[in-house]
C-alpha cells in the first residue's frame, strides 16, 4: 500500500463524501415510494408538471421534486469524481476505472428513473412492469454504490483485483454478489407490495399473501423472507471461508464486518415484518441493505487483490524412487 500525498488525502475525502450523499440521495427515492408521491411532478420529465419550478406545490410534488434535484446534484457530484480520478490516478489505475463506471451507473440509474415516470410505474400503480422497472432500478442502485464503494477502496492504495486464477475464492465470492442482488430485487419487490397493499396486523399480512386470489406482487413478497435467510447464511459462510483462504487483515476484516451487518439487517428486517413496514424502518432496512452490500464489494476488492497472501492446499511431495 502506497502512502497518501495530500491530493490523494482530499480525493478520498471527496469520494467519500460523495457515496453519503448518494445513499442519501437512494434514501429519499424510497421515501418517495414508500409515501405515494412518485406522481408528484406527474408523467412530465425532467420538467415537474410541465413547470421547471413548480408553483403552489403539493406535499407529494414538493417530495418528488426534492428528490430530482438532489439526484441532479449527484450526477454532477459523479462527474466531478470521474474528472478528479482522472486527474489523480494514472492510465490503468483501478479508481479511474471504477470512477468511470460510477458515472455510468450514476447515468444509467437517471435513465431508469425517467422511465419509470414517464412510463406511470408511480403512486398506487401495480401492474406486474412496475416490479420489473424496480427490480432492474434496485441492481443498477447496487451497481452504482458498488462502484463508488471502489473507489474509495482503491484512492487508499489497495492493489487491483485480479479475475483469474482464484478457484474456490472466486466462486464463493461471485455467489455472494449474485446472491445478494437476488435478495435486493425480492427486497424491492416485497417493498413495493407493502406500500401498495398494506396490512392491518400480521396476521392480516400472512392472510393477503395466501390468499387464492391475492395479487401477484403479494405472492412475490413472501419470498423474500427465505431468501434474506438463504443469503444470510451463505455470506456468513462465505466470508469466513473466504477470510481463511486469503488471511490478510482487510478480508478478515471484512468478513466481520459483513456478518456483523447482516446480522443487523435480519434484525431490522423482522421489526419491519412485525410493525407492518413503517416508512421509518423500510428507510433503514434499505440503507442497512445497502451497507450489507458495500461490505460485500469491500470483501470481493479485498479477497481478489493481487497482493492477497494465499492459503494454498498443501501438496504431497513426489514419491522417491530408490535405484536398484
Amino acid at each position: 500500500m502506497t502512502l497518501p500525498t495530500a491530493a490523494t488525502r482530499r480525493f478520498q475525502w471527496f469520494s467519500q463524501g460523495v457515496l453519503l450523499y448518494t445513499l442519501g440521495v437512494i434514501l429519499w427515492g424510497a421515501f418517495v415510494r414508500a409515501t405515494g408521491s412518485g406522481a408528484g411532478c406527474g408523467d412530465h420529465w425532467p420538467v415537474c408538471n410541465g413547470e421547471v419550478l413548480p408553483r403552489a406545490p403539493s406535499i407529494q410534488t414538493l417530495i418528488e421534486y426534492t428528490h430530482r434535484v438532489t439526484s441532479g446534484l449527484a450526477t454532477v457530484l459523479a462527474v466531478a469524481l470521474y474528472v478528479w480520478g482522472r486527474r489523480e490516478f494514472p492510465k490503468g489505475h483501478p479508481g479511474r476505472s471504477a470512477a468511470f463506471w460510477a458515472l455510468v451507473f450514476m447515468l444509467t440509474e437517471g435513465l431508469v428513473g425517467a422511465g419509470i415516470v414517464l412510463l406511470k410505474y408511480v403512486a398506487q400503480d401495480a401492474r406486474l412492469g412496475r416490479a420489473v422497472w424496480m427490480g432492474v432500478h434496485l441492481t443498477n442502485t447496487f451497481l452504482l454504490v458498488g462502484a463508488q464503494t471502489l473507489v474509495v477502496w482503491s484512492s487508499k492504495g489497495r492493489a487491483r483485483m485480479a479475475f483469474q486464477g482464484q478457484g474456490v475464492v472466486g466462486a464463493l465470492l461471485g455467489g455472494s454478489i449474485a446472491g445478494m442482488l437476488v435478495l435486493g430485487v425480492s427486497g424491492a419487490v416485497a417493498a413495493l407490495g407493502d406500500t401498495l397493499f398494506p396490512a392491518t396486523s400480521l396476521a392480516h399480512g400472512f392472510e393477503q399473501d395466501l390468499s387464492e386470489t391475492a395479487h401477484v406482487l403479494l405472492r412475490l413478497r413472501m419470498f423474500h423472507p427465505a431468501i434474506a435467510v438463504a443469503m444470510g447464511a451463505l455470506l456468513v459462510f462465505g466470508g469466513r471461508q473466504v477470510a481463511r483462504l486469503r488471511p490478510s487483515p482487510d478480508v478478515r476484516r471484512a468478513s466481520a464486518w459483513l456478518t456483523g451487518m447482516y446480522v443487523a439487517q435480519l434484525c431490522a428486517g423482522i421489526i419491519n415484518l412485525v410493525l407492518l413496514a413503517p416508512v421509518a424502518m423500510q428507510l433503514v432496512h434499505l440503507l442497512l441493505a445497502d451497507c450489507v452490500w458495500m461490505c460485500v464489494v469491500r470483501l470481493c476488492a479485498a479477497g481478489l487483490a493481487e497482493d492477497a497472501p494465499r492459503l494454498e492446499p498443501a501438496t504431497e511431495p513426489a514419491s522417491r524412487v530408490e535405484p536398484v
